[in-house]
């Protein structure tokens, strides 16, 4: 009896924090739109928002930081909704800024490109997706990503590759390794609600605490959650 109780409750309990991030999402949805009022470039924007890509959570903070902060150099770990999102920005509002874009993929590459042409400024580097060892657990990276990731950025996303039980997309931990403390930069890790990637985020603020690089960091939450980290320059984006 008491343990029927006890799965009820539990199953209750669930529907309810179901309910409560699709209501958020809902709130984030109307958000995003009052956002991008008067921009007809992405008022126009073909867009997928949700399911494997961002939601409207991510699309509101991507489109805030593409607008005030005009990030010039940008790296993006996955090719998908977001890179139509950073491209078309680029093509219309800040012209001056280089998107690269890692990609595990060239099948989905060659088939995203047949429908959507990205800026002159976006450009897509495949590196094969491999199984690396991370702390003596099996995790997804990019091949010789290293000779990709050369020089440093202002703005990383990250939601690629495949997603890994633990240390989930650690190629960010070996990609700001660069960055020291005169650096000014945003970390966006998408799928934050995952064990993996919260543990990527650890080893980044560890990485970033022996640095002396004072981080700001915010989770924000609609039906999934993602994770901000920014030096003190871009505080604010933790605040929006």
């Amino acid at each position: 009896m008491f343990k029927r109780i006890r799965k009820i409750i539990e199953e209750n309990n669930k529907s309810h924090k179901f309910s409560y991030n699709q209501l958020k999402e809902l709130e984030w949805a109307h958000i995003y739109h009052d956002s991008i009022r008067g921009k007809k470039w992405l008022e126009d924007l073909p867009l997928n928002v949700g399911r494997w890509a961002g939601n409207y959570a991510f699309f509101y903070v991507l489109n805030r930081i593409l607008n005030e902060y005009k990030p010039k150099s940008i790296i993006e770990f996955g090719l998908g909704e977001s890179s139509k999102f950073i491209s078309t920005c680029i093509e219309n509002h800040i012209s001056e800024s280089q998107h690269v874009i890692i990609e595990q993929s060239k099948e989905w590459s060659d088939a995203f490109c047949s429908n959507f042409k990205l800026s002159a400024n976006s450009n897509i580097e495949i590196c094969n997706m491999v199984t690396k060892n991370v702390k003596g657990f099996e995790t997804n990276g990019y091949e010789n990503i290293e000779k990709v990731i050369n020089r440093k950025f202002d703005f990383y996303v990250v939601d690629g590759p495949f997603g890994s039980k633990n240390y989930s997309r650690y190629d960010i931990v070996k990609s700001v390794e660069r960055l020291n403390a005169d650096d000014d930069f945003i970390v966006i890790i998408d799928d934050f609600q995952r064990k993996g990637e919260q543990q990527t985020f650890k080893d980044l603020e560890n990485l970033f605490k022996i640095k002396n690089i004072i981080i700001h960091t915010k989770m924000y939450s609609g039906n999934k959650d993602f994770m901000v980290l920014a030096t003190n320059k871009y505080k604010y984006v933790t605040s929006l």
